[in-house]
């Protein structure tokens, strides 16, 4: 049963044994080049005014020496953001709900930041194995506590971000396949859709929502090694 139920998230569809689906990933590149081309429009507008707030705000949190690496962090909310709105379109594949993509995304930034932090800042980053004011009986615990906790936090962000969208899409999936069996009630139908939507506009919260909490704890994770 529950092979079946997730069946509809498994990338099946392939062509000389290489996953097809996996080219949805790749299809916000073709909506990139349209401000280049056509007049500048309110989604274009609205857009750049949510990079120039992500700036501002992840600008705050790097510091003052953040030198530009703002942009890794507005292109991966880019991407996230992306992703999970196509797999909102029917017969898209949604790539952001495999553990596949966002451990791809999550684990070589966060080693990336610990080589950074363990070569550059090594003192730093000993200390921070040990909060200030903890007493001298609870170091030894409190660095195998804090080790954890930064070594689960590639874990986290991925599967914080594929548990977030493939639930809403196992409900919105659950729904639809108990659309055929009311047809002869149309009052329930009405209900089953109205209740489809209203999950949809969730679901679109959620994308939004999940791609934001990405950045950002990925840019805390920055901040911390340097």
């Amino acid at each position: 049963m529950m092979t079946n139920l997730f069946s509809v998230f498994d990338p099946s569809s392939s062509i000389m044994n290489w996953s097809i689906n996996w080219i949805s990933t790749l299809l916000f590149l073709s909506f990139i080049p349209m401000p280049f081309w056509f007049i500048p429009s309110r989604y274009s507008v609205l857009w750049n005014n949510a990079i120039q707030t992500l700036y501002k705000e992840f600008k705050i949190l790097l510091g003052p020496n953040s030198q530009g690496s703002t942009f890794i962090f507005i292109s991966l909310f880019s991407f996230i953001v992306f992703n999970n709105f196509l797999g909102l379109f029917p017969f898209i594949f949604t790539s952001s709900s495999h553990l596949s993509f966002t451990l791809s995304l999550a684990l070589p930034l966060w080693i990336s930041f610990m080589l950074y932090g363990w070569f550059n800042h090594t003192q730093h980053m000993f200390a921070h194995l040990v909060p200030q004011g903890t007493p001298s009986l609870l170091m030894p615990f409190m660095v195998c506590i804090e080790t954890i906790s930064n070594m689960i936090r590639p874990g986290t962000l991925a599967v914080r971000l594929a548990a977030n969208m493939i639930a809403g899409h196992l409900l919105l999936t659950l729904l639809g396949n108990t659309g055929p069996s009311l047809m002869n009630s149309p009052i329930m139908l009405n209900i089953l859709i109205i209740t489809q939507l209203m999950l949809l506009t969730l679901e679109s919260a959620v994308a939004i929502i999940q791609s934001y909490v990405f950045a950002v704890l990925s840019s805390l994770y920055s901040s911390e090694t340097t």
